[in-house]
């Protein structure tokens, strides 16, 4: 129940949802009540706006991408590879699909064969409410034998549907597997700040190893000035990395309350 109600609950305060839920208050009102009503439908517009520009969207992400940046990582025991990053083989699909944090899959297998670490640890299974297939952890090791990573380097946790999840499950497969020293965590860069904070909760010494960036220097729109206008139109693509940043802050807070963080 409290997994459902972290994907629905959430939804209401996120800006689509929340717009929708002031357009609704709009439309019954309007009648009775039309200043009020104008000002939700005003709040609504401006919300969907702003978190649906580039300016904003960047903003949010790059606030957590800037936790933790790439530095020199030293060889350890084994790296940790969070779900996320697949969908799995339904058809129409010819193969496993990398989804846009497939990221994580490609830089753990980059990690691999510089030769980091002689074991990676796949973490995460699949929601069955939330879409059919098998678990992720399942999907990311065909992915990885295929790109030459041997199976017999592969340690799998196919049974966890959250973050907190793939932190206690880890756990238990480093303490049974007697994995000592820190671990290299990957995951997607907004990703990592709960990921780390749960990890070390638990006690595990963990080094992040982000990928995954959206927001990266140079890009153009923070110098061209067509780039510059450009980033205060709406777009649904920064809609939804804004919600998942939001998405994240909401993750820590509830964390932090349940004491997991």
């Amino acid at each position: 129940m409290f997994l459902f109600l972290s994907k629905l609950l959430p939804l209401l305060f996120y800006p689509l949802g929340f717009s929708i839920l002031l357009l609704g208050v709009a439309l019954v009102g309007f009648k009775q009540r039309r200043r009020v009503a104008q000002g939700a439908i005003a709040l609504a517009l401006v919300l969907l706006w702003l978190s649906s520009t580039a300016l904003v969207k960047d903003a949010w992400v790059g606030s957590l991408e800037r936790r933790y940046l790439p530095t020199a990582l030293p060889q350890v025991e084994a790296i940790v590879v969070l779900g996320g990053a697949t969908r799995s083989q339904n058809p129409p699909r010819p193969w496993v699909d990398l989804t846009e944090s497939g990221d994580r899959v490609l830089h753990a297998a980059k990690l691999y064969r510089e030769g980091k670490a002689p074991k990676l640890i796949l973490s995460g299974g699949r929601i069955e409410w939330s879409g059919a297939g098998r678990a992720e952890s399942m999907d990311m090791a065909e992915l990885l034998v295929f790109m030459g990573v041997p199976a017999t380097a592969l340690l799998q946790d196919s049974a966890s549907l959250n973050t907190r999840q793939n932190a206690v499950n880890v756990k238990q497969i480093i303490e049974r597997e007697n994995i000592q020293g820190p671990l290299l965590l990957v995951t997607s860069a907004f990703h990592m700040p709960r990921s780390m904070a749960i990890f070390r909760k638990l006690g595990m010494d963990v080094i992040p190893a982000p990928t995954d960036f959206l927001v990266a220097r140079g890009d153009a729109r923070q110098s061209a000035p067509q780039a510059k206008l450009l980033s205060l139109l709406p777009d649904a693509e920064n809609l939804l990395y804004t919600t998942k940043a939001m998405k994240e802050y909401v993750g820590l807070v509830v964390y932090k309350l349940k004491g997991w963080v």
